[in-house]
Parts: structure tokens; C-alpha cells; sequence
């Protein structure tokens, strides 16, 4: 079963920079359409960036002009470059993918999910 391996959040203080990976566990022939969500303490999950099929990025209104998505040079490998981060942004960061292009911040529209990684920053 394919699952995504998602590395690089961590502490940082207002301001600083941070970039996560994202990986498909196993080589796959098939295109997988990857998107970044998160989950702060207390609230429901968001999404966050995506890119459609023809390479181009979306991003949710908090992040934009902030936030980075791009996709690795292997295959189903995606990035999300976190720059200026604030308080607000704490929480956990899942990428999601699937084998249907979605074009959607909608979680259930996406069927893999990683475990997620941690990003906390301190003001």
C-alpha cells in the first residue's frame, strides 16, 4: 500500500523559514496529484497549497506570497517552502495525494495522507 513520507517541519521563531518534503513510499508508474493541509490546536483542517496537473500552484489566502509549493524532480515528490512563518501558522502539515486530479482544498477528496509533521512557531 503507498503511503507518503512527509519530513523537514520543526521549532522555529517568528519570521524564519521552514521546508517540508513529501514523498510517495514506493516507486509508482501512475501520477500522484499532491496538496499540503494542516491542522492547528483546536481547529479544523485546512488546506494549504496544491499543484494541478499542468504544474500550476494554488494557495490558500492565509499563505500566499508566503508559502512555496513545488514538485520534486522524481516523480510524486512535492515541497512546500514556508518563509516569514507566524504563530498562526502552528500546527501539523499533512500532504495529501491522490490519483485523480482534484483541484480541491477538500480533504475527502484526496485518499493518502501522511502521518504529518510538526511546524511550532514562536512569536
Amino acid at each position: 500500500q503507498v503511503r507518503l513520507l512527509e519530513s523537514g517541519g520543526g521549532s522555529v521563531q517568528a519570521g524564519g523559514s521552514l521546508r517540508l518534503s513529501c514523498a510517495v513510499s514506493r516507486y509508482s508508474s501512475s501520477t500522484y496529484y499532491m496538496a499540503w493541509f494542516r491542522r492547528a490546536p483546536g481547529k479544523e483542517s485546512e488546506g494549504v497549497a496544491f499543484i494541478d496537473g499542468k504544474g500550476y500552484p494554488t494557495y490558500a489566502p492565509s499563505v500566499k506570497g508566503r508559502f512555496t509549493i513545488s514538485q520534486g524532480y522524481f516523480k510524486n515528490t512535492l515541497f512546500l517552502q514556508m518563509n516569514n512563518l507566524a504563530p498562526e501558522d502552528t500546527g501539523m502539515y499533512y500532504c495529501a495525494a491522490d490519483l485523480t486530479e482534484r483541484r480541491t482544498f477538500r480533504a475527502a477528496d484526496y485518499s493518502v495522507w501522511g502521518q504529518g509533521t510538526q511546524v511550532t512557531v514562536s512569536s
